[in-house]
């Protein structure tokens, strides 16, 4: 996913930040390196994190609920955040020390041994492991098994659809409805965000929005409501949207955590304007943890912490009246 820009340049096609990066140079992200005219995935196949994980851990809550899912992190990151959770692997300038290598018919054997029904890219921005993800993507469909992006949204529409064939869910985080907030605190952009995914919607992926609500910086209910306006218009009323607490981190360490009641009236918002299923996350139990059939009310998933009793679906059809749910099972 690039092409010559200029003697000795090379343009990165994968996020939209769309790097040129000169010889002997890496991109933002710092894991994409000019090496003689050639762009080279400095981290293909280099791991830092791995875990088998329930998948409600992503979050997915209407993907292959109560299943485990395969989990894989690499380092590096095309975003900045200033809160960012997983700064230690996302944000560092030298890495080759603290990975491993694990070739992607490995992992996926892994993924099998395990006993999971999915393979997760996850922990920090899988967009820059694309090589990799793809070819494990490839080899995790040969054995049925499900693959998950556990995104920022920030790629082009061609290094997107160079993936949608082996890409099955696309976990994105639209960390606010601001484009001041994205350039401030992610240095990044807004639209590359919405637009991608739009296009992992139209390309059939699964859908599922997470926003972390920060305190004075992105929980104005004017934001709040014209992000949830935005979903239902864009990918419909069935996405569910997390919205999920804040807890200080990295160079936001003294910002006051998320209540509650924030994450709850954020939730009473995306009902109002038609979203079906929303959910909290990050501040314990709240009443909009479970999954409710929308048509009779029914419980259809009851969730304590990570575990999920679906006891309530039979497929993704509710037991209770038989309407069928956009629940991948």
């Amino acid at each position: 996913m690039c092409h010559a820009c200029g003697e000795n340049v090379i343009c990165c096609d994968l996020c939209a930040h769309r790097c040129r990066i000169h010889d002997g140079k890496a991109g933002i992200c710092g894991v994409r390196e000019n090496v003689a005219g050639t762009l080279h995935p400095l981290t293909y196949g280099k791991v830092s994190a791995e875990a088998i994980d329930l998948i409600e851990k992503k979050p997915l809550n209407h993907f292959l609920p109560g299943t485990l899912s395969y989990s894989l992190g690499g380092v590096g990151c095309n975003f900045r955040c200033k809160h960012c959770q997983n700064w230690q692997i996302s944000q560092i300038s030298e890495f080759r020390g603290m990975l491993h290598t694990l070739s992607p018919e490995e992992g996926v054997r892994r993924a099998v041994k395990a006993g999971c029904r999915s393979i997760a890219w996850t922990y920090n921005e899988p967009t820059i492991w694309h090589e990799y993800t793809k070819d494990m993507g490839r080899l995790a469909h040969d054995q049925d098994l499900k693959t998950i992006y556990v995104t920022n949204g920030y790629m082009t529409e061609e290094a997107l659809k160079d993936i949608a064939p082996v890409l099955d869910a696309f976990r994105v985080d639209i960390k606010s409805f601001s484009d001041s907030f994205y350039r401030s605190v992610c240095s990044a952009r807004l639209a590359p965000v919405l637009e991608s995914t739009v296009v992992a919607k139209e390309c059939g992926m699964h859908i599922e929005t997470v926003t972390l609500i920060i305190p004075g910086m992105n929980d104005s209910p004017d934001e709040i409501r014209s992000l949830i306006r935005w979903v239902v218009e864009n990918l419909g009323p069935e996405t569910p949207m997390h919205f999920t607490g804040f807890y200080p981190q990295y160079h936001m360490d003294h910002t006051a955590p998320t209540s509650a009641g924030t994450l709850e009236r954020a939730c009473v918002m995306a009902k109002e304007e038609g979203i079906l299923y929303p959910y909290t996350g990050n501040v314990g139990h709240t009443d909009y943890q479970n999954t409710y059939c929308p048509s009779c009310g029914a419980l259809l998933i009851e969730r304590r912490g990570f575990m999920a009793d679906a006891s309530g679906l039979d497929g993704s059809q509710c037991r209770a009246c038989g309407e069928k749910t956009p629940i991948v099972v």
